[in-house]
């Protein structure tokens, strides 16, 4: 025998049902009260989580904020250093005038400059291997976004439940509504349509929230993954087209330190030019992932407004 409207209208009320939302609302002074805010704080717990981890993430993504200048800066040294080598002093042309002794302080300035390149070389390397200590150190930072993800994805369950309870619940109010019935019965079809629209209003919430913090949470995830793109790109460049060049300019320098006429340094000058534009793109990308950071930072900073106000 199937259950009656009634019933099965007065059961969709229940603690039991509505508490598949989700929510734990404090004591309040009477059922009727206690549904009310059942439907007025469904998801309030996985929110109040978000409030948590949004502060946190925030947090740690303001602490990395200028962290990828001197990495740029670093760039930038080796380029300049790496421009001012002067290939053309060391050109056959003018090997006749070196090796009699006319052209012995311009190897000499060239060894200078070769120097210095590798130092800049050196200071580069240093500032990435300390980006690449801390970017280790932070392996919590994708449990955090997963988290963040778990809690949306239990907010956006507990939405597709009260729109699921919605819908039954207005077509039992309209049968109920149809089958009239004394005061006290038109009294708690009042209730109840009264509880649906606190349940409308508060979908509406999470609504809002979820898409603010899917946003907020895919920028802070995507200005992570530059970063650490950023940080792979440079050290692919000194681990292949920085090493390539190396060697070609130390060959050359090698030679005309040692007094024999220099090979290569036509080569050594056109790996230095690719070198260089590798250098400067590197830079641009520290920069750009800068802007990423800041631009994450500030949405989750404004995410904060949105949570408290459905917490």
């Amino acid at each position: 025998m199937s259950e009656p409207d009634d019933d099965r209208t007065a059961s969709l009320m229940t603690p039991a049902k509505l508490a598949q939302l989700k929510v734990r609302p404090q004591a309040a002074a009477s059922p009727a009260a206690w549904l009310d805010q059942m439907a007025s704080d469904a998801g309030s717990g996985h929110v109040r989580r978000l409030v948590e981890l949004r502060q946190q993430l925030e947090a740690l993504v303001r602490g990395r904020e200028g962290e990828l200048r001197p990495l740029a800066a670093g760039c930038q040294a080796l380029h300049d250093a790496l421009e001012r080598l002067d290939f053309a002093q060391l050109q056959p042309k003018g090997w006749l005038a070196r090796a009699t002794g006319k052209g012995k302080e311009a190897v000499a300035g060239f060894a200078q400059q070769h120097e210095r390149v590798e130092r800049a070389a050196e200071d580069l390397q240093d500032e990435l291997k300390a980006l690449l200590r801390k970017q280790a150190a932070l392996a919590g930072t994708d449990r955090m976004l997963l988290e963040f993800g778990a809690e949306v994805k239990a907010l956006e369950k507990i939405m597709d439940q009260g729109a699921r309870w919605l819908q039954d619940m207005r077509n039992q109010l309209k049968a109920r509504t149809a089958q009239g019935g004394d005061a006290a019965v038109q009294l708690q079809i009042r209730e109840d349509a009264a509880r649906c629209e606190l349940l409308v209003e508060r979908l509406k919430v999470l609504r809002a929230v979820v898409s603010s913090t899917q946003q907020a949470a895919d920028r802070a995830k995507a200005a992570l993954a530059g970063r650490a793109s950023v940080l792979a790109s440079v050290q692919q460049l000194l681990d292949n087209e920085w090493k390539s060049a190396r060697q070609k300019i130390a060959a050359v320098a090698e030679a005309a330190t040692g007094g024999s006429a220099p090979e290569g340094a036509e080569r050594a000058g056109r790996a230095r030019e690719a070198v260089q534009g590798l250098l400067q793109q590197s830079g641009q990308d520290c920069g750009s992932a800068q802007a990423n950071e800041q631009a994450a930072a500030d949405e989750l900073a404004a995410l904060q407004g949105t949570l408290q106000a459905a917490a």
